[in-house]
């Protein structure tokens, strides 16, 4: 009874398409390929050459930036031979020459690419409203969250194509002081006057203060006593600054001469006299070192006394020390007298007799 049910059951169940119905089946398939490869064929046609030329744009430009920025070197090395290197700083000049290049590539890079997907995806029919939408926000959210990120790359875009300072340079940061060491687009490294490296981010520095372009000013104050000739002083000063010119290799870093100012100060006991040159950039505290040298060596062989009196500077030890005990000049006077034997300095081991 159970097995005449189920072969009921079995010849009452569909049976698989006839020949017929296959071949129908088959012949719409063959319809549909043949009303649609034209479509494939055009479309992916049109793929292949966007990414073909988008490709071969993006290499013509990157190569392009890349001898552009060649060229840039090649013309500063030049003026860098004439001018004997005075002007310009090849390591300086390599990393921003490199770091712009690197800028644009990147940007040409993004922007060729970048439209390229659009135009591949408008070519497949996809919508391109919700993935701009969700690209949109997606930017907004990493605008946010990598903020810091963003405005140190942007300063240090912006400090680099305006050359606010390279390798090389002493610049002063607000946050830190030093010589320029690398030049980053997120982070500058400096090293200060002890040695120690400070990593500065681009985002953080308010303010440059750059001490090695154009030129540097040499300031040297001279303390001559009051009574001293200053006619002569000057004259023997003005020949120093000369002699120095034309001395290497202070002749390449002094662009002016030496100038006496005049008195930048006067006192009871003594003067000051304000001596400038105009230096090269980043070479004032070596002209201003040696000028003093020379200063001081020419003073002497010409007589000329430098600081205040021995009277000045004892008096001046002797309000340093609040503890001396100073004899009155009539006592100094009379050593002999009784005041000045009661003011003499008792030796060592004597006694007090009655």
């Amino acid at each position: 009874m159970f097995w005449s049910a189920a072969l009921v059951a079995a010849d009452s169940t569909p049976r698989p398409s006839s020949l017929d119905e296959a071949q129908k089946t088959a012949n719409d398939a063959a319809g549909w390929l043949e009303a649609n490869w034209s479509v494939w064929i055009s479309n992916g046609l049109r793929i292949v050459l966007i990414l073909t030329i988008a490709i071969v744009l993006r290499s013509l430009v990157r190569r392009g930036i890349t001898k552009l920025i060649a060229r840039m070197n090649r013309t500063a090395q030049a003026v860098d031979n004439a001018l004997g290197g005075i002007l310009v700083n090849a390591e300086r000049r390599r990393q921003r020459s490199e770091a712009i290049g690197s800028v644009l590539r990147s940007v040409a890079s993004f922007l060729i690419m970048g439209t390229a997907a659009l135009t591949v995806l408008s070519v497949l029919k996809i919508n391109l409203a919700p993935l701009l939408a969700s690209a949109g926000v997606a930017g907004v959210a990493i605008g946010f969250g990598a903020r810091n990120l963003v405005t140190d790359f942007l300063s240090g875009v912006f400090m680099i194509l305006e050359d606010q300072y390279g390798v090389g340079d002493e610049i002063d940061a607000g946050v830190a002081t030093g010589t320029v060491v690398e030049v980053g687009l997120r982070v500058t490294k400096l090293r200060g006057a002890n040695g120690a490296i400070w990593y500065v981010r681009n985002g953080e520095v308010k303010r440059i203060g750059n001490l090695s372009q154009g030129w540097a000013m040499a300031e040297v104050d001279v303390t001559l006593r009051y009574d001293e000739d200053l006619d002569r002083a000057r004259q023997v000063i003005g020949e120093v600054g000369e002699e120095m010119s034309k001395t290497a290799p202070w002749d390449e870093k002094l662009w002016e001469p030496v100038e006496v100012m005049g008195l930048d100060s006067v006192s009871l006991d003594s003067v000051v006299v304000r001596v400038q040159a105009k230096a090269a950039p980043g070479e004032a505290a070596a002209v201003a070192r040696e000028l003093r040298w020379r200063i001081k060596r020419a003073l002497d062989a010409a007589g000329i006394r430098m600081g205040p009196p021995p009277a000045a500077a004892d008096a001046a030890a002797d309000a340093a020390d609040p503890t001396a005990v100073v004899a009155p000049p009539s006592v100094l006077a009379n050593p002999t007298s009784p005041q000045s034997q009661a003011t003499a300095p008792i030796p060592s081991g004597a006694t007090l007799g009655k």
